[in-house]
């Protein structure tokens, strides 16, 4: 599972405690305070899940969409990549004839690290953003910004045919390599934006979420490995313990 920096996640926890319950479990555990968290594996479609169970409760941390409730992912939007795929789709929705001057001028490039837990491989991955405001600055990536595309009543304003990254919230994916078969995993991102966590004893209310997302999580890992193929993005990886 993906954790940010203690003191944001906790910032993150406090503002969305303003408006929403967050059960005492699922707290705890955005802000790494369990000890007890072991990794229950689902796969569903191709697609490797790892929910996290709380041992010690006999507890798994589920998650449901609470839209339109809630658009706080949209509110609090860290960086909107894209693939290939996007940049087509997006430039002609936006009303771009050539993507050229779309890239030129709607997105920026977005450089972010990640490292698993106990993991001695870091990743950076670097791709072209579109710009969550037409002013976007540098400095800004990576931090909670309101998409310029969400109105008022939590609408994206260019649904269906938004970034697939926005798809696929609060997972996070990756690809990794098993007898030389690419097999894709997905996880949650723990960053206390979302008030869809809840603690579970049973799995069975995760299990259409799952079957929805595998679908959408498999095609995104797909594009991302097309846009990286085909030079639109880059990874950089650094093996520990080789330094």
């Amino acid at each position: 599972m993906l954790v940010e920096s203690d003191n944001h996640v906790k910032d993150s926890l406090d503002l969305l405690s303003k408006s929403w319950s967050i059960d005492p479990e699922v707290y705890d555990l955005h802000l790494g305070k369990r000890n007890d968290v072991a990794d229950t594996v689902i796969e569903v479609n191709g697609v490797v899940f790892h929910i996290p169970t709380l041992a010690d409760d006999n507890l798994y941390v589920l998650w449901k969409c609470i839209w339109p409730d809630c658009h706080n992912c949209c509110e609090r939007q860290g960086r909107l990549p894209l693939t290939k795929d996007d940049i087509k789709i997006i430039a002609k929705k936006m009303g771009y004839v050539s993507e050229s001057e779309f890239i030129k001028t709607e997105t920026r490039f977005s450089s972010w690290e990640k490292q698993e837990p106990l993991d001695k491989v870091i990743t950076t991955l670097t791709m072209l953003s579109l710009k969550r405001n037409s002013n976007e600055r540098e400095e800004q990536d990576g931090t909670p910004l309101k998409c310029r595309f969400l109105d008022d009543r939590g609408y994206c304003g260019i649904h269906p045919d938004k970034p697939g990254v926005c798809w696929l919230y609060p997972f996070a994916s990756w690809i990794e390599s098993d007898k030389q078969k690419a097999v894709i995993h997905a996880t949650f991102q723990l960053t206390g934006d979302c008030p869809g966590f809840y603690a579970s004893k049973t799995l069975d209310p995760i299990k259409p979420v799952l079957n929805e997302y595998s679908e959408k999580i498999y095609d995104y890992n797909m594009a991302v490995s097309r846009t990286t193929r085909e030079n639109y993005s880059s990874i950089n990886i650094i093996d520990l313990q080789r330094i």
